[in-house]
């Protein structure tokens, strides 16, 4: 069964930069690739154009706010579930994230390397990886916070509290529909052509 990857192996700069100067017209593309207000053609205001680029310009957006606090997209969420549940193992952190473990494996790798966390060996199956945050680690939570909000502020810019409040729900409610199709999908054992789901 395919579950959804964590890409953080790529950054932004391998999708090419963001060109967003049509923006004001609904474009937002890699550069080179979309003139401006011209993202979708005749399909700009169609909900899948919309949806595509939106995710394009948050992961673009995130990237680059997390590579001033040396982490890749993806990470954040990985981190996040050992502050809010302790020290997992690899399969059981995977698990919470919602990624395989090999995704995992490469994902833990680069945050042990930068020093964030540690892992050791589960005294009751020595087979097992504990993984855990390391002080350098637990520093790192305000400024996630820090750029966490930063996203949010720049995603509801010129939205109303009520428009924000309304964006949310509906948002939740695209969530689900896609989730519970996405799942639907895998059960019947048909794919999405070999697209990962970054």
């Amino acid at each position: 069964m395919a579950e959804p990857l964590i890409d953080e192996e790529r950054d932004a700069t391998e999708e090419g930069a963001v060109a967003c100067e049509g923006a004001a017209d609904g474009a937002c593309g890699p550069a080179g690739m979309y003139g401006p207000a011209t993202a979708c053609g005749e399909y700009d205001s169609d909900l899948n154009c919309l949806m595509a680029n939106a995710t394009r310009g948050h992961r673009v957006l995130l990237a680059g706010l997390l590579g001033e606090i040396d982490l890749y997209p993806g990470q954040e969420r990985v981190m996040g579930a050992l502050w809010d549940n302790g020290p997992q193992s690899q399969n059981g952190l995977a698990k919470i994230v919602g990624v395989d473990v090999s995704t995992m494996t490469k994902t833990l790798q680069r945050l042990e390397r930068s020093g964030f966390v540690s892992r050791r060996p589960d005294p009751a199956n020595r087979r097992i990886s504990i993984v855990d945050v390391t002080p350098r680690g637990h520093a790192l939570r305000p400024e996630v916070d820090r750029v966490l909000a930063e996203m949010h502020r720049r995603m509801i810019e010129g939205l109303t509290a009520e428009q924000t409040d309304e964006l949310l729900v509906l948002l939740s409610v695209v969530r689900d529909n896609l989730c519970r199709e996405a799942k639907a999908t895998e059960g019947s054992g048909s794919h999405a052509g070999g697209v990962r789901v970054v």
